[in-house]
Parts: structure tokens; sequence; C-alpha cells
């Protein structure tokens, strides 16, 4: 198992910038594909981006293509994400998420994920 947990979270201006960061517990972090997903108050979760295990494959919700950067530290087990250009429909409680992964391959739908974190508030004022 994985536990993770984010911070980073904040109020910012749009087209400020923030980054989250999601740390996880284990010794096995490089095992796991990451994710982020976001769920916008009376919305369903929303893949925003995901990373494979060794960081080597990226993808990115058409949405965010261009603005928002994943990365991971697999010595520091740890996953962040560059969001730049922020706009206020980028308002959402951020998650970070997980799934162990044999291959290459980072999960494209929140539902594809099996491990979780709380959540980090992002608010995009106008």
């Amino acid at each position: 198992q994985v536990q993770l947990v984010e911070s980073g979270g904040g109020l910012v201006q749009a087209g400020g910038s923030l980054r989250l960061s999601c740390a996880a517990s284990g010794r096995t972090f490089s095992s796991y594909a990451m994710g982020w997903v976001r769920q916008a108050p009376g919305k369903e979760r929303e893949f925003v981006t995901a990373i494979s295990r060794g960081g080597g494959n990226t993808y990115y919700a058409d949405s965010v293509k261009g603005r928002f950067t994943i990365s991971r530290d697999n010595a520091k087990n740890t996953l962040y994400l560059q969001m730049n250009s922020l706009k206020p429909e980028d308002t959402a409680v951020y998650y970070c998420a997980a799934v162990r992964s044999g291959n290459s391959y980072a999960p494209r739908t929140p539902y594809e994920y099996d491990y979780w974190g709380q959540g980090t508030q992002v608010t995009v004022s106008s």
C-alpha cells in the first residue's frame, strides 16, 4: 500500500502559479503510476495529468496542456504539479492518486486509481 499527502494549494489570482506536492509513504513509490485528479463543486472528478512509474511518459487533459507540468522524484517519494497561467476554471480540490504499475502506462481516468490523498484546495480568483 501507499499513503499520499498533498500540499501546496491556496488562493491565487488568475494568471498566477502554484506548485502542488504529493508525498508518498513506503519504499515502493517507483512501482506506482501517479496522477492528479481534480473535483470542482457540484462536478465529478476530472483527470488532470498522469505520469508513468519511471517518469518517462506523461499525459495531460486538453484543458491544462501547455500550462501544467507533472513530474516526480522517485528518490524523494514525491510527485509534483506545476501549475502556470491559472484560470478561475482551475478552481477545485486537487487529489494525488496512485496505482501499482508493471509498465510505462499511466491511467487517464480517475476510476483506474486505487490510492488517493486527502486533497488540497486550489482557488483561482478572477
